[in-house]
């Protein structure tokens, strides 16, 4: 088994290429031990299939498995998006004023750079789907991520006509760098890779600041909500 386990990191590594970022490659090499591992239970050496060739099978089974049953929103990682918007909507209520990077990283007591790597972090939960394919090369199963398009973005539904007048609002109540990012990827249909030439920032951070305007729009709307208005 131990001369084996190269095998589990280079399956492990291959599939994780296909995946959005916030998937841990150790994850995926935990799942292929178990693959291995059973493997060598199931195997039986009078077939005419060599180990290797059967515990490649097995272990890309149990990563696929694992993959398919896997929770795409971490929980931890959600619990701080709302912590997140609860400072946004908490700062806001005191400055009158959407708040900055800043300014919401220190009401949450973490310092500049954790707050920026987390929104980043939340940017890569973004929605999307996983499908099953077969490679042309090998003729195996191989799992790919779609990320999903702007119209199924959950902020992107708000445009519907009951919420249109209230989230161009809260658009207009954005700082400027982040009501330039949100005009620009949803009216405009501009992509992350053009918005980050146009600001001259590097793409990494125009989501960072994609997801810092979202955390700012959901806290707004939240807030009219508890006031009593419906939301959609």
């Amino acid at each position: 088994m131990v001369e084996h386990l190269s095998i589990v990191r280079f399956i492990a590594r291959h599939i994780h290429k296909r995946l959005p970022q916030h998937v841990a490659i150790e994850d995926l090499y935990s799942a292929g031990v178990l693959g291995l591992v059973d493997a060598f239970h199931r195997y039986d050496p009078a077939k005419p299939n060599l180990f290797r060739t059967y515990a490649q099978f097995r272990i890309r089974g149990a990563i696929l498995d694992s993959l398919r049953t896997l929770d795409w929103s971490p929980r931890e990682l959600r619990r701080k998006g709302r912590a997140i918007e609860q400072a946004i909507q908490i700062l806001t209520a005191r400055t009158g004023r959407s708040p900055t990077d800043t300014e919401i990283a220190q009401e949450l007591h973490i310092n500049l750079v954790t707050y920026q790597q987390l929104l980043g972090d939340l940017k890569g939960l973004e929605i999307g789907k996983l499908y099953s394919e077969r490679s042309d090369e090998s003729g195996e199963e191989e799992l790919v991520y779609a990320p999903g398009r702007p119209e199924d973005d959950p902020l992107f539904r708000y445009l519907d006509a009951e919420m249109r007048e209230r989230l161009t609002k809260a658009i207009e109540a954005l700082p400027e760098r982040e009501r330039m990012v949100m005009t620009l990827y949803y009216y405009e249909e501009t992509t992350m890779r053009e918005i980050g030439l146009i600001l001259d920032v590097h793409e990494s951070r125009v989501s960072q600041i994609h997801a810092s305007a979202v955390l700012h729009l959901r806290a707004q709307l939240s807030s009219h909500a508890t006031l009593g208005e419906p939301r959609s």
